[in-house]
């Protein structure tokens, strides 16, 4: 068997996807007489910089010969990658491995290339220590990519699907031709096996790019006949080609378990947590809050607690009103990507919610409100004359339940757990 990697085809400003140069590659082996089990989309670190929007890496499953399996790659790549964008470094990998057979080095560089940060000389090690053949344009970042991809399937425990519908080339850089009605109508059929097809509080359908790219819909799943009948649902302009990937997508594996003393900035988290401030919002729209440690088995630390701002920023729109209704002494686990110091914010789940707040006493007698009677001595009824030893606890009516709530489709990170995919350790409030 062979395993073909590749990253970094694309350009932000003039287009192209990995996942259609993968595509291509798997068709013009096929051609060849090789067979082609799967390709897989592998989805990296969504912190790292040097990325387009979904940092996916692309492998193919092949028992074409390695040497040929190179041939068309390179060839494919050298034609479509969109080489002539600086930021753009295609790199290209090539193992004459079984897919699950992987050597150990290079599924643990997988591993740190969801989760962390590496350098180019890390993956050229890796390639020379085993003997991968491999080629790139410009400074090859997309070798990291390529790499990562031979590693991902002995690596991941957690498949889904999405099922690819491209445009005719003619087309590409033009408005897409997709009938919405059509695609909100496939979404309910296909849901929730199907997700993330359409946001129905925004009234969006998601699985359509706005980039100039060859991609005319994409959509995710749990089963692959599932998401294949959802695009067959769709009326659309024509349909030139489509493949079904594999896919770490929506599985949340670029989450580290981590405390709010330990994060650090470009890599993604779930932490514990009381809430320290009341949520503000800032201009823009964005919503602040801060966190701050909690010790086991205690409501106080014995030491100043680690404290750690959260944001809700103005894309995840009707999160943020989840946000907004935190109070202080709220605890929560909260989930997303840290940079500049504050945690960008994927999902929460509330674990306990403060019930009660306290509150100047009224008069049992006349219902006034009590004022104080001086410092540490507590409010009296200045008409009455009846007094209370301090404040008293009044119930809170909350908007929130325990449990799990999350961004819109229409903000989800192409690697992040929609709810509806369950397996959460909590009730869960899923977005549609």
């Amino acid at each position: 068997m062979t395993v073909v990697g590749l990253d970094d085809t694309d350009s932000r400003e003039r287009g192209m996807c990995t996942t259609y140069v993968a595509a291509e590659i798997g068709k013009r082996l096929r051609r060849a007489g090789a067979t082609v089990s799967r390709l897989l989309l592998v989805r990296l670190n969504p912190a790292v910089k040097y990325k387009t929007r979904g940092n996916a890496a692309l492998a193919i499953h092949t028992d074409a010969d390695p040497d040929l399996a190179f041939d068309v790659a390179r060839e494919r790549l050298e034609t479509l990658a969109e080489a002539t964008d600086e930021r753009t470094n295609p790199g290209l990998a090539v193992a004459a491995d079984e897919p699950a057979a992987v050597p150990d080095d290079v599924q643990a560089f997988t591993r740190l290339a969801i989760r962390d940060h590496l350098e180019i000389d890390d993956a050229t090690a890796l390639l020379d220590r085993h003997g991968y053949r491999s080629w790139h344009v410009g400074d090859g970042r997309g070798r990291i990519g390529a790499v990562a991809a031979v590693g991902a399937w002995p690596t991941l425990e957690e498949w889904t699907y999405e099922y690819i519908s491209y445009r005719a080339p003619e087309r590409w850089g033009t408005p897409r031709t997709v009938d919405d009605e059509s695609v909100f109508a496939a979404a309910d059929w296909g849901y929730p096996t199907v997700w993330d097809t359409v946001d129905r509080g925004e009234d969006e359908p998601v699985c359509v790019p706005h980039t100039p790219g060859p991609i005319l819909h994409g959509i995710r799943g749990d089963d692959p006949d599932v998401v294949r009948e959802v695009a067959a649902r769709i009326e659309s302009e024509p349909v030139v080609s489509s493949q079904l990937f594999v896919t770490n997508q929506g599985t949340d594996v670029h989450l580290r378990e981590g405390t709010l003393e330990s994060v650090v900035d470009g890599r993604a988290y779930r932490v514990d947590g009381r809430v320290a401030s009341e949520p503000e919002t800032r201009r823009g729209g964005h919503v602040f809050v801060d966190l701050e440690s909690v010790a086991d088995g205690d409501d106080s630390t014995g030491d100043e607690p680690a404290r750690l701002a959260c944001a809700a920023f103005e894309p995840t729109k009707r999160f943020r009103d989840r946000v907004r209704t935190l109070r202080v002494g709220d605890r929560i686990t909260a989930c997303g990507e840290c940079s500049q110091g504050t945690l960008k914010l994927e999902k929460f789940a509330v674990r306990d919610l403060v019930t009660t707040e306290r509150v100047t006493p009224t008069c049992p007698d006349c219902g006034r409100t009590m004022k104080s009677a001086g410092r540490n001595q507590g409010y009296r009824c200045r008409d009455c004359e009846t007094d209370a030893p301090g404040k008293a606890e009044r119930s809170l009516e909350r908007d929130l339940e325990v449990g799990w709530y999350e961004v819109p489709p229409c903000a989800r990170r192409h690697i992040a757990k929609p709810l509806v995919r369950g397996g959460f350790d909590a009730p869960i409030h899923p977005e549609q």
